[in-house]
């Protein structure tokens, strides 16, 4: 099977819940697209968006305040049904960890979870706090760019994890000892970055179809990432 042709079913009165985490400054519309899609591929009931309060992979400087951008996640996400948003990450208190943060739901929630993360993100989860640990938790699904299919063991997946999986073919994806699996699926790769909306807003350029509207007027409103703000 194909990853770009993967459809995962869903038995009846099965929740399957997502899980996006993501610094999200400020969310945009790959952020939004790059959700609907593992959402519709995955028969996700929900995709949940977990601002984090101190990303460890990330200069404290660098990123505005969590109050901030939860609020731009809340605007941008208000209008999908299926798509909601939580202060989890901001309410802790020190660093966010995935791991944690996933722990977190498995106390609470019934059902399947699936940790969405990007290709980008999954090339550096060997400096995950207990990185090794995660996949024995949940389900994962890596987001990646057309083209870039992982189809081997050596090419898939740091060397430290080939041990505890293996690769199904039928379903073109890694199952771990623990029985969760690790999905890689390809997504339509919008040119968008969280960097690029920042740099252009600072030169004072046009951000309209980079980021939604409401989150575009919300940052207008707080003068956020100006070179002046």
């Amino acid at each position: 099977m194909e990853e770009g042709d993967l459809t995962i079913k869903k038995e009846v009165g099965e929740k399957r819940i997502g899980l996006f985490g993501g610094t999200f400054n400020p969310i945009h519309l790959g952020h939004l697209r790059g959700a609907e899609e593992i959402r519709e591929a995955f028969n996700l009931s929900e995709v949940v968006f977990i601002p984090a309060a101190i990303p460890p992979h990330k200069m404290a400087e660098e990123v505005i305040e969590a109050r901030h951008r939860l609020e731009m996640v809340r605007l941008a996400t208000g209008t999908n049904p299926h798509f909601s948003t939580t202060d989890i990450e901001l309410l802790r208190s020190g660093k966010s960890y995935s791991i944690d943060t996933i722990r977190y739901f498995r106390e609470r929630c019934r059902g399947s979870l699936f940790f969405i993360l990007g290709g980008d993100a999954f090339v550096e989860i060997e400096t995950w706090k207990e990185f090794q640990n995660l996949f024995s938790l949940c389900n994962f699904v890596v987001m990646t760019r057309p083209g870039s299919q992982k189809n081997t063991l050596t090419s898939s997946l740091p060397k430290s994890l080939t041990h505890v999986f293996r690769y199904d073919q039928e379903i073109g994806a890694w199952i771990h000892l623990s029985g969760y699996t690790l999905y890689f699926k390809e997504i339509t790769f919008l040119d968008i970055s969280s960097t690029k909306v920042r740099d252009s807003i600072e030169r004072g350029e046009s951000v309209r179809y980079l980021i939604p509207a409401e989150v575009e007027a919300y940052v207008k409103g707080h003068g956020l990432y100006q070179r002046n703000r």
